[in-house]
């Protein structure tokens, strides 16, 4: 079984909508590249995609895709997994909420004199459990909410 085994290539596929319908280029080996390299790649394959300019390689396989609909207002979804990847993280739009200071718990009261004002988003990761199991995705998300919660430890 594969199941468990960690890939030495992280090939991420961008979910872009085109007239045509739904295509996902992949960003190849990208925990290799740096995030600016990742942004332009990103969004050299994004345009190449609504021209119909990718090559096959550059949108078949893939192991893990990430799907944004928060930029269409939509605050969460469910996404499908796209075979033989592994997962698809659905991304919703972000929305401001007050939260304490202290801890940013929002299930904790505090006095409205020490709310501040924060952003959140809601993520889903759908997976395939023949790949990763629940625990490994459990660690994924943590570790995505730290980044997003201090993105700067992310260069």
């Amino acid at each position: 079984s594969q199941r468990g085994n960690v890939q030495d290539a992280v090939d991420i596929s961008i979910a872009v909508a085109t007239p045509d319908g739904l295509i996902t280029p992949i960003i190849k080996d990208a925990n290799q590249k740096r995030l600016a390299e990742i942004s332009s790649t990103m969004k050299d394959l994004a345009t190449r995609a609504r021209e119909k300019a990718l090559l096959p390689e550059e949108f078949q396989g893939g192991t893990f895709t990430i799907s944004n609909l928060g930029m269409f207002g939509i605050d969460h979804f469910s996404a499908v997994i796209n075979p033989p990847q592994a997962c698809i993280l659905a991304v919703g739009g972000s929305a401001d909420v007050m939260v304490e200071k202290k801890s940013y718990a929002l299930d904790e009261y505090a006095e409205p004199g020490d709310l501040v004002k924060s952003s959140t988003m809601t993520v889903t990761l759908s997976s395939d459990e023949r790949s990763v199991d629940q625990a490994t995705c459990g660690r994924f998300l943590d570790a995505f909410r730290a980044y997003m919660e201090d993105p700067i430890t992310m260069l």
